[in-house]
């Protein structure tokens, strides 16, 4: 029994893990973000960041996917209404814009 598990063990470790998906992050993107931070990552809102800049987006995913989470000023948290998956989905395409 042991010896199965440390099999399935170095299997799950083997796997490569599942990047983002851009594609999917553009479609989440155009429906919860762009009325605030513009189609093209321009904002929208006076006080959202330009996701066109690159320093805008210097961080890291881990980052940015807190801050989704959490929200900020006027920004509604996503905790609970995206998947996590969905958030690094749309960090995936923010980080196209560049």
């Amino acid at each position: 029994m042991r010896r199965n598990g440390l099999v399935w063990l170095a299997a799950a470790i083997a796997l490569p893990a599942q990047a983002a998906d851009p594609r999917q992050g553009a479609e989440l993107y155009a429906r919860h973000c762009s009325h605030c931070h513009g189609g093209d990552g321009r904002p929208v809102m006076p006080a959202a960041p330009d996701f066109s800049r690159p320093t805008a987006l210097l961080k890291p995913d881990t980052t940015l996917l807190a801050a989704i989470r959490a929200g900020r000023g006027a920004m509604p948290a996503y905790q609970g209404l995206l998947r996590d998956r969905d958030i690094l989905d749309i960090v995936a395409h923010l980080r196209t814009l560049r």
